[in-house]
């Protein structure tokens, strides 16, 4: 089984990545604790990813998958964006930014909002891949559901009535972000880590 490089020490996500991809042995950064760390300075979630990439290849040698993505709501002007997860500041969790994002939405009744997930794959060689995937929906009134991470328990799927964190993972990685944004990248990925 091919092994690929997932630029993240966050569980949650490579959990989905191992779901989503489950033809290669996907690993998180916890073989590399000596790696730098990153600031995630981009003004675009493609910014972000490729930085993300690039760092994490040059100090493995080895094809590296990132993703950035995040949370717009339309009556936020786009926001939280590439913010969403230091919504609340720096140190915030994710119960403090879903706090702050509901306390900034009430009493609005424009709740539209999409997840945005960018991936890009950076290969030895320095060529770089890219793909998007999003998932339009809105925020609920309420924190909802109790498995997920991130926005999951407020954002409700087009086309549903429960929050992501109400409908579990098996769906949440059928119809989700970052679902979509490993379905547009997998061409590439046949291609290029091609045993």
């Amino acid at each position: 089984m091919r092994r690929l490089l997932l630029a993240t020490r966050n569980l949650g996500k490579l959990r989905e990545f191992q779901a989503l991809l489950p033809e290669y042995r996907v690993e998180g950064l916890a073989a590399f604790p000596d790696l730098p760390m990153w600031e995630e300075r981009g003004d675009t979630f493609e910014e972000n990813a490729t930085e993300k990439a690039r760092i994490v290849g040059r100090h493995t040698g080895q094809p590296a998958l990132a993703d950035d993505s995040g949370l717009e709501v339309d009556a936020l002007g786009g926001e939280p964006g590439v913010h969403s997860a230091r919504f609340a500041g720096a140190d915030a969790d994710d119960a403090a930014n879903v706090r702050r994002l509901l306390e900034r939405l009430r009493g609005r009744a424009d709740r539209r909002a999409r997840f945005r997930c960018v991936l890009v794959l950076v290969l030895p060689d320095g060529r770089a891949f890219n793909a998007q995937g999003l998932l339009e929906g809105r925020i609920a009134g309420e924190r909802r559901g109790g498995s997920g991470f991130g926005y999951d328990p407020i954002f409700v799927p087009q086309g549903y009535r429960r929050t992501l964190a109400e409908l579990g993972p098996d769906i949440k990685n059928r119809l989700s972000h970052r679902a979509r944004a490993v379905e547009a990248l997998r061409p590439v990925l046949v291609r290029v880590l091609a045993p």
